[in-house]
């Protein structure tokens, strides 16, 4: 278990206006550590990063909706995000980190505060793995859910694919399933999302490519794929900030840049208005 830095709070007013109705489909609240205690199993300890702190950034930054994707800090006790989505009330979409086999009532309760969605992880100790894939499927149906799959590795989404293909279930592949700038279009990983994507249920998130890029700000080693993905696949792309920017391996990102990246990879304004508004409101029911 190691120490994670918080993210940079002085968050710079991105020059990229973003539309009415714009979603961050990808954020964590953490803590505040004496309401909601951190896992003991868990592989990092953040910062508390809490509701207040998410929503101001959100002000500067000038987005209208949100998803809070249950952190693993908090391993499978969702109470801290379930708390962010009750108090944000209807601008705001979950994703929980819970094993099969939790009562339907309680699921359902979930629903009702917004939750949309199972996370599982290959990388943060603690939480849910791919040992539950099939179980959770099962459930993400009954409950009209998602599924989203956290890599460590993109040979994992190789190795997944047969099984994605086989269960008729929605998937996000976060952080681009994890295909690093230096595999690039030609690699296996590529292939096997493209093919994926053929089903019509897999969603691409574009979240966290600066972990993924072999140069830094504005990482252009990442464009080729992420300009394929957009002419391909513009109805299934989504974005988010990974605020407050957990396990972070590189220099700490200020969002306001990360905002104003969107037009870089993103250069037509009706694919933007698709992966802001118009994708999150189809998958989380806003």
């Amino acid at each position: 278990m190691h120490a994670c830095p918080g993210p940079d709070r002085n968050t710079r007013t991105p020059r990229f206006r973003m539309p009415a109705g714009a979603c961050d489909c990808h954020a964590h609240v953490f803590g505040p550590a004496h309401r909601f205690p951190y896992s003991p199993d868990r592989s990092y300890t953040p910062e508390d990063c809490t509701v207040e702190d998410y929503e101001r950034l959100l002000a500067t930054l000038g987005i209208d909706r949100c998803v809070i994707v249950h952190g693993g800090a908090h391993g499978t006790d969702n109470a801290a995000t379930l708390d962010a989505l009750r108090r944000m009330g209807p601008r705001a979409r979950g994703v929980a980190v819970i094993p099969p086999g939790r009562p339907l009532a309680e699921r359902e309760a979930m629903h009702a505060l917004g939750m949309r969605g199972y996370r599982m992880s290959t990388v943060v100790g603690g939480g849910v793995g791919f040992d539950a894939f099939d179980a959770l499927a099962a459930e993400a149906r009954e409950m009209g859910w998602h599924l989203v799959l956290h890599f460590k590795k993109s040979a994992e989404l190789v190795e997944l694919a047969p099984r994605l293909r086989a269960r008729h279930v929605d998937v996000v592949l976060d952080h681009l399933a994890r295909i690093r700038a230096d595999e690039g279009v030609d690699s296996p990983a590529f292939r096997a999302l493209s093919g994926l994507m053929d089903t019509g249920r897999v969603w691409i998130k574009l979240a966290s490519l600066y972990r993924l890029s072999s140069q830094p700000y504005p990482h252009e080693d990442m464009l080729p794929m992420i300009h394929e993905a957009a002419r391909r696949w513009p109805d299934r792309l989504i974005w988010g900030s990974n605020w407050p920017h957990p396990i972070c391996d590189v220099p700490m990102p200020n969002d306001g840049d990360l905002v104003d990246l969107i037009p870089l990879w993103i250069p037509d304004p009706s694919v933007q208005q698709r992966m802001l508004v118009a994708n999150p409101a189809a998958l989380y029911g806003f």
